[in-house]
């Protein structure tokens, strides 16, 4: 099928370099001229693991091409997916959907024959009705299709998201579009994933609900291990307690730093504003966002009790920095207010980050990046491990026996307490 993907951001590029991978023609649009200069060369604009590859073998193979002249794509193609930025609007918790409606309006000048407009951004119910009037404006109904198609993508994990998803989910108010799109993703299909077919609206809810669920878990898991910090339990005990049971299940119960990244925060605000505008009280996850909100400064003041309040001097080397492993995503990162919290009060600050040294950072005292895990630690008073880069589950802290008054604060809980413990060291987890 002849495919266009507005938007070279995360979706759509994942999403449109599979899809050409599955032997469709896909063109992916930007209004970035640089970016897409790259993107021919095979420079990626993110982190994610093997994209690199798919993009230089697909667009080798010409099954994959990117543009800037939407207008010319759009009429090349039989499918429009719109996956650009719907981040929160300043000041309040709706999302920003100025540049989904931008999408729509260009859309509608290029549209002469049957086109499906698929919406694979994260938007509110009812955006896919305010799509379908923009465009009815300058097109005929019987011209065009609007749908919805959220992805279920972990930044990370997006390729084998999704070449294997858990399920495909598809809102549409007529069958032929239904019809269509089961055949686009019937590869998918016949390696196991399940076919949602729904109205549109109930595709849009899908998505926000999915979220605001996952990061229920994160929230509940990470309050209970702070009983557990309290109680003397070792809060991996609970979570494997928990998560056998089938109606619950094991993931997204590891406990740690607040939620972070693209969809957690701005997906459960926007929830939660739609749910105002139709007059209905979503206590619990207003609930999360502020115990998520708070998370952070609960983690500062354990620090400052492990430092025994004398920050002021000490060198505190951080290993990851972004939200999660496998991405460069900075967006809500809990380090993004622990670093700023130690600097402030007088702290020296080393860090190391797989994807290299931050903006964000470079306008702080004393935070400066390592080159290594090593360079990092050397010479510290603290490690906190706040990202579980593979990288850091196997450090050889052997090497830093010298330094007998080092304290691990392990963020994420992967190492053992008594392992290090015995090597001479103070360590201390997350509800352990």
């Amino acid at each position: 099928m002849k495919l266009c993907m507005i938007g070279t951001g995360y979706v759509g590029l994942v999403s449109g370099v599979c899809f050409s991978d599955l032997g469709n023609d896909v063109i992916c649009v930007d209004k970035d001229i640089n970016k897409i200069k790259n993107l021919k060369k095979g420079i990626i604009p993110i982190y994610e693991p093997g994209l690199e590859e798919l993009v230089l073998k697909n667009y080798k193979n010409k099954r994959l091409n990117f543009s800037t002249n939407l207008k010319e794509s759009v009429k090349k193609s039989d499918i429009v997916f719109i996956c650009v930025g719907t981040p929160t609007k300043k000041n309040s918790n709706s999302a920003d959907l100025s540049q989904v409606y931008a999408a729509a309006k260009e859309i509608s000048k290029s549209v002469k024959k049957f086109k499906i407009v698929i919406n694979k951004s994260t938007v509110p119910v009812t955006t896919g009705d305010e799509i379908e009037k923009i465009i009815s404006k300058k097109v005929n109904k019987k011209f065009f299709s609007v749908v919805s198609n959220p992805e279920f993508l972990r930044e990370g994990e997006a390729i084998r998201d999704f070449i294997y998803p858990d399920r495909v989910v598809v809102g549409s108010n007529d069958s032929k579009s239904q019809r269509i799109l089961k055949n686009l993703y019937s590869p998918l299909i016949s390696k196991g994933a399940k076919f949602v077919s729904t109205k549109r609206r109930a595709a849009e809810l899908i998505k926000y609900a999915s979220n605001a669920f996952l990061a229920t878990k994160i929230t509940f898991i990470n309050e209970i291990s702070n009983l557990c910090e309290k109680t003397g339990i070792d809060i991996e005990d609970i979570s494997i307690g928990i998560g056998l049971d089938k109606r619950i299940g094991s993931r997204f119960l590891r406990a740690g730093p607040a939620y972070g990244g693209s969809c957690f925060p701005k997906d459960t605000k926007a929830l939660v504003s739609t749910a105002d505008k139709f007059k209905t009280n979503l206590s619990v996850v207003k609930s999360v966002i502020r115990s998520n909100d708070l998370r952070s400064d609960l983690l500062c003041k354990r620090i400052n009790l492990i430092l025994k309040n004398k920050i002021k001097n000490k060198v505190v080397s951080f290993l990851g920095v972004t939200f999660k492993a496998n991405t460069d995503d900075m967006r809500d990162s809990s380090s993004l207010k622990l670093i700023p919290f130690l600097s402030k009060k007088g702290a020296k600050i080393k860090y190391f980050d797989p994807t290299g040294p931050k903006n964000e950072f470079k306008k702080l005292k004393n935070v400066e990046f390592s080159d290594s895990t090593y360079e990092s630690i050397k010479g510290s008073d603290i490690v906190i491990i706040h990202t579980e880069w593979n990288d850091f589950k196997s450090i050889n802290f052997k090497k830093y026996l010298k330094n007998k008054k080092l304290i691990i604060y392990d963020m994420r809980n992967i190492y053992s307490p008594n392992k290090i413990k015995k090597l001479g060291f103070k360590y201390f987890g997350v509800g352990r």
